[in-house]
């Protein structure tokens, strides 16, 4: 199975089988996951195992036995020996302490719209095992290891896109994992290796019996943000894939418009030393070392002869512009690490202090202002890529490039990469669109005012998947739009159009990527896109768009920028 199946059979909503990367195993419990963990698993099928450390497993143990005491001592505890959220002042009975539990997935059972991709459910279920081995949720071990064996056999529970506020945590999607994995009808489906098919049966095919839950387990197991967190997780993982392809195609547009590397220099950053800027300039000198599309002005000199004595804003204050955008989804990251590796159910128990404390660790603010804020990001990588497009196609802007990078003129009905660029113009407003927030439009009222404050995380974070799809195309496009540029400014410089010949080096493999992945090997006499008749440009953008999708040979292309934001 090639690369981009294996993503897409988790990431899309169809059913097809389960790549299980059998090779690589990642141990819960024992430490914190990092972001590149909870992706392999989530994607590539790596195993799952769970710690066999005595004192986690003991205080997991122990958290449940707090929970039955209470119960038989009839201790007040939110959600165990009362009802849930604006119906608290219920007094729930020893007798239906696990009824109340059971009962909760009924009520939940209330998703609606699309399917989330598989990848972001293995995610879900990964981070819950990750807050539960914490040994302050009160919930069996038998639950958690039902988890690691629906990870590892490829089995993954149907959720739906809508149903959470991100208050309570994510209540209606967590819910249908917790019917999933105990089995509760049929009505719960789930992912068996590419075949739909019915709880009760994968729980047979597994070796499985039904359960059914013990007080606070219910609770336990659908109060947490950890579906919004899985969501985000793979956006943020994928954005910076698509930030460093942001890098890497503006290295392109420079060498296409025989910019400078002046703008890059290390006194300049020097003094105004932001991380992030620093990071960019030093990126794009390294980016465009041996360069001969580029303007050598290391030294001070300034070639301009007829043209402006320095590069419009686009080109000069790359590193300025970029270097928030690179500080901010650090930042997110960092934010979402700590989700990811958090306890996010209520109320928790402090077992070595014999108490349980009622909190708000479900409110996944977090997750919802850190997915506000990528979404806004991502329409700012858009919209510097739109600007680049414009000079490169722009005969005005682009110092000799022919209008709309037409490859073959003497055809004079060729227009070139008008078109592309119109697709382009569609999908950028979009995504600055989509760089609105969510997170401050928090229904006040929610259930009975209990929750009226929320986060709006799960409707963030699925905002943010669907803005990092569309930017995937967006980038397929842009990344069209610098391989024809250099070509053509490779003739203008050598007299023939394969740009290998005069492009740096690095920015040389991801030229040759995108080449390999339409099928296009280049040639020194025609560039990339030569006559209009002779490709259909939609079927290149989705080629190109799933390989970015695939982490496929494009990304592996811009392996040293990712490594290099790590």
């Amino acid at each position: 199975m090639n690369t981009a199946s294996r993503v897409l059979n988790t990431t899309g909503n169809c059913s097809s089988p389960l790549f299980r990367n059998l090779d690589k195993i990642v141990a819960v419990g024992d430490r914190n996951l990092t972001m590149d963990e909870v992706v392999s698993v989530a994607r590539y099928g790596t195993q799952v195992r769970l710690t066999d450390n005595h004192d986690v497993l003991r205080g997991v143990q122990a958290s449940c036995d707090y929970i039955n005491n209470a119960v038989k001592t009839g201790a007040p505890i939110y959600g165990v020996t009362s009802g849930f959220g604006g119906m608290a002042n219920v007094v729930v009975s020893r007798e239906d302490a696990a009824l109340l539990q059971n009962n909760m997935m009924w009520f939940l059972k209330s998703g609606s719209g699309q399917r989330l991709p598989l990848a972001d459910v293995r995610t879900a279920m990964l981070l819950r095992i990750n807050s539960h081995l914490h040994g302050a949720s009160g919930i069996r071990l038998e639950l958690i290891q039902r988890m690691e064996t629906f990870l590892n056999a490829g089995v993954t529970p149907y959720v739906y896109e809508f149903g959470s506020i991100g208050a309570s945590g994510d209540l209606v999607p967590l819910s249908y994992i917790t019917g999933a994995i105990i089995g509760l009808e049929s009505s719960y489906k789930v992912d068996f290796n590419g075949t739909e098919m019915d709880a009760p049966t994968a729980l047979s095919k597994l070796g499985l019996q039904p359960l059914q839950l013990l007080p606070k387990e219910g609770l336990a197991m659908m109060n947490g943000t950890s579906v919004m967190t899985g969501i985000a997780a793979n956006c943020v993982y994928d954005t910076k894939i698509l930030l460093a392809l942001s890098v890497g195609t503006h290295t392109l547009a420079i060498q296409g418009l025989n910019g400078t590397n002046q703008s890059f220099h290390p006194f300049i950053h020097q003094l105004k030393p932001h991380s992030g800027q620093k990071w960019a300039a030093a990126q794009m000198l390294n980016l465009l070392a041996g360069s001969r599309l580029v303007r050598d002005e290391l030294d001070g000199s300034h070639d301009y002869r007829d043209d402006l004595i320095q590069d419009r804003y686009s080109l000069r204050c790359l590193p300025q512009y970029m270097g928030p955008i690179v500080d901010g989804i650090e930042e997110i990251k960092r934010q979402i690490e700590v989700e990811i590796n958090s306890a996010t159910d209520n109320p928790l128990i402090d077992v070595q202090n014999q108490a349980s404390y009622h909190g708000g660790n479900f409110l996944g603010q977090y997750v919802g202002v850190g997915m506000d804020r990528l979404r806004y990001y991502i329409g700012l990588l858009a919209k510097h890529l739109d600007v680049q497009i414009a000079s490169l196609v722009a005969p005005e802007f682009n110092n000799g490039l022919s209008p709309s990078l037409v490859g073959n003129q003497e055809r004079t009905v060729n227009m070139g990469l008008k078109g592309l660029q119109i697709a382009g113009n569609s999908i950028m407003p979009l995504l600055t669109f989509y760089g609105n927030s969510i997170a401050d439009r928090f229904p006040t009222h929610a259930e009975q005012f209990n929750q009226n404050i929320n986060s709006q995380g799960f409707a963030s974070a699925n905002l943010a998947r669907h803005s990092v799809g569309i930017f995937q195309q967006y980038m397929a496009i842009a990344l069209m739009f610098g391989v024809q540029a250099v070509d053509l400014r490779t003739y203008i410089i050598d007299r023939h159009y394969d740009a290998r010949a005069c492009l740096s080096p690095a920015t040389a493999n991801l030229y040759m990527a995108l080449r390999e992945v339409v099928g296009q090997p280049p040639t020194t006499n025609r560039p990339y896109i030569w006559n209009d008749c002779e490709q259909s440009l939609d079927e290149h953008i989705a080629l190109i768009a799933a390989d970015i999708a695939a982490g496929g040979q494009i990304v592996q292309a811009v392996n040293d920028i990712l490594s290099s934001l790590k």
